[in-house]
């Protein structure tokens, strides 16, 4: 079984990605920024940021029936570590009681500079 979901951004059709695909059990879903149609939510606040995608990837797992609670990882893709703080609470605030493994790494740049952090993830359904 293969399920595809798309966001509708229109990166999607020229680059050739989904948002997510779901294959049997497992969930990937693709690096996610803070962007709402053609709007960056959260301009130069990085926590603002974070939580927006959060809740995009959550939206995208809901939509191939699954859950936060399936996360077995998750990578950030940061453009100012020094900000890892504010990044972290934020995941924490959903990951708290999960505890997916999760990679942060300092990325030179995003695909638009007001775009701080660009999150994957992926979920295994039990």
């Amino acid at each position: 079984m293969k399920k595809q979901v798309s966001s509708g951004t229109s990166w999607e059709n020229i680059v050739g990605y989904s948002r997510a695909v779901r294959v049997n059990n497992i969930i990937e879903v693709a690096g996610t920024t803070a962007v709402d149609g053609d709007t960056i939510v959260g301009k130069n606040d990085v926590y603002a940021q974070t939580i927006f995608i959060l809740k995009k990837i959550e939206a995208s797992l809901e939509i191939l029936g699954s859950s936060l609670k399936e996360v077995v990882r998750t990578r950030m893709f940061v453009t100012d570590i020094s900000q890892w703080e504010l990044i972290g609470k934020a995941h924490g605030t959903f990951f708290k009681d999960i505890k997916p493994v999760t990679t942060m790494v300092q990325v030179n740049k995003l695909i638009d500079p007001d775009l701080l952090v660009e999150i994957e993830a992926t979920a295994i359904i039990e």
